[in-house]
């Protein structure tokens, strides 16, 4: 398909150019909004951690400490990079990069609203799998190219635990993609479009279709607290922070950077975890869809409709990263034999019987049609 076919131009320019500048423009647009959101969010983040320990967190830099992102940020760009003299030095610069640019280009096909996404892609599950697999490199080649057993240490635990709970999310979102009949991620946000109650993780309120619905009602609830922990293992959040464990390793793969190198690393993990979130949304809570109803049933104009879905989005993103927060605080670090306990030993068989009972569901239980029942 030529994807200039739709749009006229409103200069006397190539339909290409204007399609590319119009891209261009989205690309720059979204960068800086999840750079400011990043920003916000880690500071978020440090207040939580400080309010449940009874403490006020970064208060200084800024009114209430609005700019400590800030200040770090021009704190890391400004220090001098210092690379080990043992280092595999072209491997240890493109490692950050490549995390980097990898937790970017994820966000390519994740819809903000209606219309709003980079890229609409019929296959926008496939595409988010394949990066995240590809997010994996960038972590060996940080531990493995600093020359450093420390460092190795914890790339390759990094390494072993994304992969390993990157099996259980596959399974979880094959659930998802039973329900919907599409890898489109705009079409698994509008099959919620009706309200709560057809929210994938909250189908079991759904008391109009009892006693028929509360099997994938319970199954679905369970898959979504298990995608949120799963999510925690796969972005390194405590209580899953075997790679960077202070009492067995030093810091974990990036222990030997520092400076931007190292700041790379920090965003790439900080855009992850924002990604886990945003599909947590998308997957299990309706996306940009209000709580009694589609977005478009407040009547504005298609553009504040626009406006309203993205502030819908980004109030659900922001309430999902206060559990990430929470969690963070409260509890305990696992044993690393217990992480890979709970994602081998539990969550992979759950979330295989999940899929089967899913499928089931579909194939026996379900009306016809039922698919596109919750969008309308």
């Amino acid at each position: 398909m030529n994807p200039t076919a739709d749009y006229v131009p409103f200069v006397n320019w190539p339909v290409e150019v204007e399609w590319g500048l119009m891209k261009t423009g989205q690309v720059l647009a979204i960068m800086i909004l999840l750079l400011l959101t990043l920003a916000f969010i880690l500071l978020f983040d440090r207040k939580v951690w400080a309010a449940v320990q009874l403490r006020k967190g970064p208060n200084v830099v800024g009114p209430f400490g609005l700019l400590q992102s800030f200040a770090d940020f021009f704190k890391f760009v400004l220090k001098e990079i210092v690379i080990p003299a043992g280092a595999n030095k072209t491997v240890f610069i493109l490692a950050p990069l490549i995390s980097f640019v990898l937790a970017f280009v994820a966000w390519a096909v994740v819809p903000w609203a209606p219309n709003v996404v980079i890229a609409n892609l019929n296959v926008g599950i496939l595409y988010l799998f394949a990066i995240s697999s590809l997010g994996v490199y960038g972590i060996i080649m940080g531990g493995w190219a600093s020359n450093s057993k420390y460092p190795f240490l914890g790339g390759l635990r990094s390494a072993a635990q994304m992969v390993s709970y990157e099996v259980s999310i596959g399974f979880i979102i094959i659930t998802v993609l039973l329900l919907v009949g599409s890898l489109n991620l705009n079409d698994i946000v509008d099959n919620q479009r009706a309200g709560f109650w057809a929210w994938h993780g909250l189908r079991l309120f759904d008391v109009a279709s009892w006693p028929t619905n509360i099997l994938v009602g319970v199954v679905m609830l369970a898959m979504m607290v298990m995608f949120f922990v799963s999510a925690l293992a796969e972005t390194n959040r405590p209580p899953f922070d075997l790679p960077e464990a202070e009492s067995e390793l030093v810091a974990g793969y990036q222990v030997e950077y520092s400076s931007t190198p190292y700041l790379l690393f920090m965003i790439g993990e900080y855009l992850n975890i924002v990604l886990m979130c945003a599909m947590i949304n998308i997957l299990f809570l309706g996306g940009w869809h209000l709580p009694w109803g589609p977005i478009e049933s407040v009547g504005l104009s298609p553009f504040w409709t626009s406006f309203l879905a993205m502030v819908v989005f980004m109030v659900k993103i922001w309430i999902i990263f206060f559990l990430f927060a929470m969690v963070k605080a409260i509890v305990p670090r696992y044993r690393y034999d217990q992480l890979m306990r709970l994602g081998w030993k539990i969550f992979l068989p759950t979330s295989l019987a999940a899929v089967a009972a899913i499928a089931y569901y579909v194939t026996f239980m379900a009306p016809p049609g039922a698919q596109h029942l919750a969008g309308g």
